[in-house]
């Protein structure tokens, strides 16, 4: 295909160490793009100025950074496909895009594996109180940690609760049953032979909030999760509980989790989202001792950029092939754009958002 010929991909996605050009920086999204598109780096601080550089692009490959919004889709007069490098598309104004007849993908298994073993590994150290042995040790009191421990139940017999119960909640499932937890879960969306078939047991929402002695974030965030915690939640909660987030931040009201925190209605946190990224330095969240944080990190591996990068490009470009993708947050929205449906599309959790 001619450089003429090639069709405008914009690329709006987090900084990264800048190389010598578009196509050294982009090498990954362009193993699939490079025949059929010509891609335009875009460093917006207003809709404005994006909508000047994207209003005439087919697509649009995003992530972390300048957030698609109504107005932003409404300007966009060309576009077939937003490419989102993420699970989460909250980045995206969804209903806007498919409003517009936009199709909007995600990377909905591509580090699953990663956030479960943060996930994990955020269970494990808030069960030992990780944060506070090592304060512990650092300040001199080295003969405390044991009189802390000894009130803290063994984790074999615990129970682990999940909010939702999608790809990364299931392979936390896997790996907390081997140390002898429980595990419960709360998902409107999925079966309960989905979650039986895991050994999961399905509880309602109250249930899952007064039997979790370990609770874990797993919902996306939209108008229906966001502070899906907050007060209520925390008064439900057994004073011993501990609640981990590796998911999205603001699906918990953080002034709820600090009250609860300080108050003794829980008893730990391991987080590795906020409400606000990264944190103002006089969040209470960074003075305590009984709160774990990790900066938001829980997908990064050597493998994770890569391999996102590659799915967003090969998403983007069969749409621009004019065929469905393999994975579209906004169904209902194909039916009415001219993609070929060319396989099944695989609908375990709805949308995925």
């Amino acid at each position: 295909m001619s450089q003429s010929a090639k069709k405008k991909v914009v690329v709006q996605l987090p900084a990264i160490a800048k190389a010598a050009s578009v196509d050294t920086r982009y090498a990954f999204e362009l193993e699939a793009l490079l025949e059929m598109a010509e891609l335009v780096e875009v460093a917006a601080t207003s809709e404005e100025e994006f909508l000047a550089e994207a209003s005439d692009a087919v697509a649009v490959i995003t992530s972390w950074g300048f957030r698609i919004s109504s107005s932003v889709v409404a300007g966009l007069n060309e576009c077939i496909v937003i490419g989102v490098g993420s699970v989460g598309v909250d980045m995206v104004d969804v209903e806007a895009a498919t409003e517009a007849g936009i199709v909007v993908t995600n990377v909905p298994d591509v580090f699953i594996e990663e956030v479960a073993d943060h996930t994990m590994a955020l269970v494990l150290a808030g069960a030992r109180r990780m944060r506070e042995m090592d304060s512990m040790v650092r300040r001199g009191d080295w003969f405390r940690g044991r009189p802390l421990l000894n009130e803290v139940p063994r984790l074999w017999g615990q129970t682990l609760g999940l909010v939702s119960f999608g790809n990364v909640a299931r392979a936390v499932a896997r790996r907390a049953m081997p140390f002898g937890m429980r595990v419960i879960a709360h998902d409107p969306y999925v079966s309960e032979l989905k979650m039986t078939g895991e050994g999961v047991e399905p509880v309602s929402f109250d249930e899952l909030l007064e039997r979790s002695d370990y609770l874990s974030m797993h919902a996306p965030l939209n108008a229906e999760t966001r502070h899906m915690l907050s007060g209520r939640e925390f008064a439900a909660m057994k004073e011993s509980a501990v609640v981990i987030n590796a998911g999205r931040g603001p699906t918990i009201d953080e002034a709820a989790l600090i009250a609860a925190l300080e108050s003794g209605g829980i008893a730990a946190a391991a987080l590795d989202v906020l409400e606000q990224e990264p944190p103002a330095t006089d969040n209470p969240l960074l003075g305590m001792d009984n709160v774990i944080l990790t900066p938001h990190v829980a997908s990064a591996t050597t493998r994770m950029r890569p391999v996102t990068r590659r799915r967003v490009g090969r998403e983007v470009s069969l749409a621009l092939r004019g065929r469905w993708p393999m994975s579209c947050v906004n169904p209902t929205v194909l039916p009415r754009v001219a993609l070929e449906r060319w396989q099944p599309v695989p609908m375990e959790r709805g949308p995925n958002r």
